[in-house]
């Protein structure tokens, strides 16, 4: 565990005798279990405790000393009715040395928190972190542990990297460096070979960048298994186009990659784990620039699915690009299907950046993910795919607009446009996401922020592999 984890620096031991006997406990309590917890300490420990009026606030800490002023025990301080990864705090706000948890509750939630909570983007500069280890809880299932905290630190890196260092190019050269690690295949369709290979709207999009757009197309597992397609939007900067964002909306569009990031980071999941399925990454990589090729409001693109698209606004290109790539991934008829994007502000509005909305018409994936979600703590919320919103889509001069021409419902609209490239039998799931942490969170600092996938992970898990 210790060398699969070292990668990202997360605080997590293996257990020796030596290392055992020297841990530190740190009782998790709240108001109502600190009495019990404490009940065989020292009178002078209980005072202690009673002088520094410690009273089991969440994320309060107190080091409790024995008789020689040694520190025997640590006090953390975690509301029962909030998550477990509010545990993610003790990963900062220990000192050095090492420690083991003692709690009631998910140990497995708790143990991701801390792992989660020393995360730091070091890319550029070094970021002041604690040498505080942790010897595993009781319990606490490794491998997925190893599984869930790589991921997602993979993912926050590749979201938090500015587009100078992760433009298409540089997301490129992360799939095939994903895809070498795990014997994956990948293929890809760039620049002008995208008209010949039927992806206009990709091209279209990207084609003003000095970094050709592409298709990025990875593969992995036994043909014969479950085919499980994965679709990210890969914009890897988003000017607005002709459409120019504002400055301060343009500030963070790094992250509007966000969504290839978060596949990657589920898809890298799915062959740790070596799920028995056929998996299937589809990113088309582009940059959304200005110059005199690029596209324009009112210009109508053909599309891979034949439909024809009135352009509306060119900073609503990430659901042009999933078009294409979505009507490719269906022409297989996969079991499954599931796009990730940082797509609308309508979201945020609606449900703010911790809250991803996610679409689909299938009630069974529907409940399961939402069920996932909570499990797990990886929260998301099911959005309406309304079809009568369909007609705000319409134009009169092409098979469809890409937005509207109003400010009302554009989650739900940007969903129903992006549904019409995906076959009525294909079971499939749209989720909306931010792909940042705007706050920081015990669990997290301010930055890019995987969002959904361990709840995916376990929806098809227990699809297709059975758990």
């Amino acid at each position: 565990m210790e060398k699969r984890m070292d990668r990202y620096k997360l605080p997590f031991v293996t257990a020796t005798k030596s290392r055992s006997k020297k841990a530190v406990p740190v009782l998790v309590v709240d108001d109502k279990s600190l009495a019990k917890a404490t009940q065989e300490f020292l009178p002078a420990q209980k005072k202690w405790i009673s002088t520094n009026g410690y009273a089991a606030r969440p994320g309060d800490i107190l080091a409790v000393p024995d008789e020689k002023g040694t520190v025997s025990s640590i006090l953390f301080g975690l509301d029962a009715n909030a998550t477990p990864l509010n545990a993610g705090a003790l990963a900062s706000k220990l000192p050095d040395g090492c420690y083991r948890l003692v709690m009631e509750g998910d140990r497995q939630l708790a143990a991701l928190g801390i792992a989660l909570g020393a995360y730091r983007f070091t890319r550029y500069r070094e970021q002041k972190r604690s040498n505080a280890e942790f010897i595993p809880p009781d319990g606490v299932d490794l491998e997925r542990l190893a599984r869930e905290a790589e991921a997602t630190c993979f993912t926050r890196d590749l979201i938090s990297t500015p587009t100078n260092d992760l433009g298409p190019g540089e997301l490129e050269a992360a799939m095939r460096k994903l895809a070498a690690r795990f014997k994956a295949t990948v293929h890809v369709t760039r620049g002008d070979d995208l008209l010949k290979k039927n992806f206009p709207m990709i091209h279209a999009v990207g084609r003003a960048s000095a970094s050709a757009p592409r298709l990025l197309d990875m593969k992995w597992g036994n043909a014969r298994h479950p085919k499980i397609t994965l679709v990210g939007k890969g914009v890897c900067f988003d000017t607005g186009g002709l459409n120019i964002k504002p400055g301060s909306s343009m500030a963070l569009m790094k992250k509007d990659m966000g969504g290839a990031a978060n596949v990657l980071g589920l898809a890298m999941m799915i062959m740790t784990a070596k799920l028995p399925v056929r998996l299937r990454v589809l990113i088309p990589a582009v940059e959304n620039s200005i110059s005199g090729n690029a596209f324009r409001p009112g210009d109508i693109l053909p599309s891979r699915k034949g439909i024809t698209v009135e352009i509306g606004n060119t900073d609503a290109e990430g659901r042009l690009v999933l078009g294409d790539a979505l009507a490719f991934g269906d022409e297989e008829k996969p079991q499954l299907m599931v796009d990730m994007a940082t797509l609308t502000g309508a979201a945020r509005v609606a449900l703010g950046p911790d809250l991803p909305p996610f679409f689909t018409d299938d009630e069974s994936l529907a409940d399961a993910l939402s069920t996932a979600g909570a499990e797990l703590h990886d929260p998301l919320w099911r959005m309406p795919l309304w079809k009568p919103y369909n007609t705000m889509l319409s134009s009169r001069i092409a098979d469809t607009n890409h937005i509207t021409s109003g400010a009302f419902a554009g989650s739900v609209t940007a969903a129903l446009f992006l549904q019409k490239f995906v076959g009525q039998q294909t079971p499939w799931i749209h989720l909306d996401v931010f792909g940042w942490m705007p706050t920081a969170k015990p669990w997290c600092p301010v930055g890019g922020e995987a969002q959904g996938i361990r709840a995916l992970y376990q929806l098809i898990a227990e699809r297709f592999a059975g758990g």
